[in-house]
């Protein structure tokens, strides 16, 4: 897992670059102001970090950044399950962001969030900055270093923090809202034992008023059906049913002559068997059907209420259904809420269930501790502090957290036979420095990301320890990936592959170059970096014997249960000029 290629186009002051990028450790070196940063910029960038408008190079639209890195294993369930396509192989970050300050992402092509990209850059890149130091000093930094290094996952016990906080929250309103409380139940409970006076049905005053409606008009209904019936089959000349019937006869005596006649007739004998059942129907209405003053007077009586009460809640009729099951489930809901006894045992299981998550936390956080102390007291041994003794102290905290039961501390004893103290109160910021070093290599060993980034993480240091520092990044390099911005010759040296940064003043502004470089030019930034630009036999001298000088293993600085690791002699340096 690597990183293999980086584009960029206008960015800040990178007009354009293509670089490949090699196994193994990659020093980045150039003068100051060069630019080398920010290729760790660019980085950061595609891999989620805050745009702005500044990164655009000036007069252009736009900047344009890429990635391709060697697709995790880890990270492939994440690609299926975020929907993103992946062949395995390769894996293709790109970023863009405009003068206005707009961003846009893609993962292999498909869009992205910055969140994405932040998420999956946890499989790939781990960055040491060049003010690393500083974290040391930082509760938080330091407690999530050590969470790391546990491989503690926070989660369980934030989330079960949460829903304790809730549980006392929700007690805590109960119990000083029992006065509000009993009024609302009161009048929920009044309201509610008036709707059901009435319990109202769904859908029952449209039925309702269909009835109403009928009743209301039943003697006008019967006087229509008798009239009806009476124009079907009433006993004069002029019923439609006898005037059907002659105009039959008529056509039937006829049709003998006129054969057309058999089709009126045919029409006419179909209409007389329709009026027929018209008629009956009729008469079936008419035995059925009386003026019922009773039942209107009680569907008066009940129209009336459904009336009443929807104009009292100022509400439509045929929403009191509706309105009376949500007054019953916000009584329920009162309820509940004011029921103390339940609230009480709610608060109790959810801190029942942060403590043993936080415990969970603490056993890991009590195991990796003096793990994580013995490593960065070896390295400390091979960087100028011998003798130092490096300390993890967890405290119990007074009241829980959401980040578990104990506060984490970084103590340093700088110099043998001190007791360890804070780190910012005993090491000085050369200390600091080197130890902020120690503390990255050791963590950086046992991390999954394949790509490990040290921006000038090395100052404040030289001479021998300087050379170890080159050889501890070497030792990196084994097994992952190493970048490290530097401006220690000694350090340098110990890279498999050296990039150099140039930057070039022309008519249309300032731009920044990186090629790789090997050979005699190799050995001329070697030795600019011992002697300044003058180069002299002597410092070219100094500088072929430093890079011809064997590789020795670094002392290790990992966690002793870690192992040691082999590799066959790094490759030469390859890859095509840049221009950026």
């Amino acid at each position: 897992m690597a990183l293999r290629h980086l584009s960029l186009r206008d960015f800040v002051i990178v007009e354009a670059l293509e670089l490949d990028l090699e196994a193994g450790f990659t020093a980045l070196t150039g003068e100051t102001g060069a630019g080398k940063s920010i290729l760790i910029d660019a980085l950061q960038l595609v891999l989620g970090g805050r745009g702005d408008a500044l990164w655009v190079r000036e007069g252009q639209a736009r900047c344009d950044l890429a990635a391709e890195f060697d697709t995790p294993d880890a990270a492939a369930p994440w690609l299926v399950e975020q929907g993103f396509d992946h062949d395995g192989e390769a894996l293709l970050l790109r970023r863009t962001i405009d003068a206005a300050g707009k961003s846009r992402a893609w993962i292999n092509g498909s869009s992205a969030t910055l969140g994405q990209l932040r998420e999956l850059g946890e499989w790939l890149v781990d960055i040491h900055g060049q003010h690393a130091w500083q974290s040391l000093t930082r509760p938080a930094a330091v407690r999530a270093l050590l969470d790391g290094y546990a491989g503690a996952d926070l989660r369980p016990t934030q989330a079960a923090w949460d829903a304790w906080q809730q549980a006392q929250s929700a007690l805590a309103k109960a119990q000083g809202d029992q006065a509000n409380l009993s009024r609302e139940r009161e009048r929920l409970l009044w309201q509610i034992g008036e709707l059901d006076k009435l319990a109202p049905a769904d859908d029952e005053w449209e039925e309702l008023n269909q009835r109403h409606t009928r009743l209301s008009n039943a003697q006008t209904l019967i006087d229509g059906a008798e009239a009806a019936a009476s124009a079907l089959e009433g006993d004069d000349d002029g019923a439609a049913l006898s005037s059907l019937t002659r105009a039959l006869n008529q056509l039937q005596a006829l049709q003998a002559i006129e054969p057309e006649f058999q089709a009126v007739a045919d029409v006419l004998e179909a209409s007389i068997a329709q009026a027929q059942d018209a008629a009956h129907s009729l008469h079936a209405y008419l035995r059925r059907a009386e003026a019922d003053p009773q039942n209107l007077a009680a569907l008066d009586e009940r129209v009336s209420l459904w009336l009443s009460l929807a104009r009292r809640y100022r509400r439509p009729p045929e929403e009191l259904p509706a309105l009376l099951k949500a007054w019953r489930q916000e009584l329920a809901a009162l309820e509940a809420s004011g029921d103390l006894q339940q609230l009480e045992s709610q608060v109790a299981q959810t801190r029942a269930a942060y403590e043993a998550a936080a415990q969970t936390v603490s056993r890991l956080r009590a195991k990796a501790a003096p793990r994580l102390a013995a490593a960065v007291t070896a390295a400390m041994q091979t960087l100028g502090m011998q003798g130092g003794v490096f300390a993890v102290a967890l405290d119990r905290l007074a009241q829980p957290a959401a980040h578990g039961l104990e506060s984490v501390q970084f103590l340093v004893s700088a110099h043998a036979g001190s007791a360890p103290r804070a780190i910012d109160r005993v090491a000085s910021g050369g200390e600091l420095s080197r130890l902020a070093l120690a503390i990255a290599v050791t963590t950086s060993e046992l991390g999954s990301a394949g790509t490990l980034v040290f921006d000038e993480v090395d100052s404040g240091v030289g001479g021998a320890v300087a050379t170890t520092v080159g050889r501890l990044l070497q030792r990196l390099g084994r097994d992952r990936q190493v970048l490290c911005v530097t401006h220690l010759p000694q350090v340098a040296a110990c890279a498999d592959h050296h990039l150099l940064v140039r930057k070039q003043s022309a008519a249309k502004g300032t731009t920044s170059h990186v090629a790789p470089i090997a050979g005699q030019a190799r050995t001329a930034e070697v030795a600019r970096m011992l002697g300044g630009e003058r180069l002299s036999e002597t410092s070219l001298a100094h500088a072929q014997e430093m890079l011809d000088a064997p590789a020795e293993a670094a002392p290790a600085a990992a966690s002793p249960s870690s192992g040691s690791s082999s590799s066959s002699s790094p490759a030469a340096p390859r890859g095509r000029k840049s221009r950026a």
